[in-house]
């Protein structure tokens, strides 16, 4: 997949948890991906531990499953995380 060249602002990336009709945007390593058609986070947490509208970078050395995750058809890439 390539990232698209769009810029997606931390205040944007918080704001898409799901709730409102919102999307659920997650970030990983700079790059924000919309998981909101993942059933894994269909309840808007995946797993009981991780909220949509966060960088998850620092927490998935601590996951059971690697950088494959990304790579399921329900994920989409969305941009860049600013900064």
């Amino acid at each position: 997949m390539t990232t698209p060249e769009r810029i997606v602002s931390l205040l944007e990336l918080k704001r898409n948890t799901g709730e409102r009709g919102t999307r659920k945007f997650i970030a990983y390593k700079g790059v924000v991906y919309d998981v909101t058609d993942c059933l894994k986070w269909r309840l808007d947490m995946h797993e009981f531990l991780h909220f949509p509208g966060q960088d998850l970078t620092s927490e998935l050395p601590d996951a059971p499953h690697h950088e494959e995750v990304f790579k399921h058809d329900c994920v989409q890439i969305v941009g860049k995380l600013e900064g």
